[in-house]
């Protein structure tokens, strides 16, 4: 990360000072800690230490909770938020993964299905016959445009 970067998630922040920029009080940080709504760091003294994304979800527990949202509804809310997270950072390292692993392979590859069920690599630019043989994988570099492609009426 450069160094000009903030870190969201880095926990920097002491419970006085991201109470305030919350717009609370401690101890309402204190309580939704208790309730697991949002959970700080600790230091090795116990100390609570809260990261930028901590404040920005105490700033919407208190949008939502005061738009009527029930407490345990923020907090189905706010486990749901974090998975959908987890799954956004699962989904670039697997497309990082991906993509590391087209570029250390040379050319295009396209494979099939024979009749009998074996694997038959492709060249480039052949067509497949669709009664016979499947298309089962082709890199996302190699593949045309989604405007571009027609049926075959083999």
């Amino acid at each position: 990360m450069p160094e000009h970067e903030i870190d969201d998630e880095a926990p920097i922040l002491a419970i006085a000072a991201a109470a305030e920029l919350a717009g609370m009080h401690p101890q309402t940080l204190r309580q939704y800690d208790r309730l697991g709504l949002v959970v700080p760091a600790r230091t090795q003294g116990g100390s609570r230490r809260y990261s930028l994304r901590h404040v920005d979800q105490l700033r919407e527990i208190a949008r939502l909770s005061g738009e009527g949202m029930s407490l345990p509804g923020i907090a189905r809310i706010l486990e749901l938020e974090n998975r959908v997270r987890e799954l956004h950072t699962r989904v670039r390292d697997l497309e990082a993964r991906v993509e590391a692993e087209l570029a250390n392979r040379p050319g295009a590859r396209v494979f099939a299905a024979g009749p009998g069920g074996s694997v038959i690599t492709l060249r480039h630019g052949r067509r497949v016959r669709r009664a016979t043989e499947i298309v089962l994988w082709r890199p996302r570099h190699a593949l045309p445009p989604a405007s571009d492609t027609t049926e075959d009426d083999d």
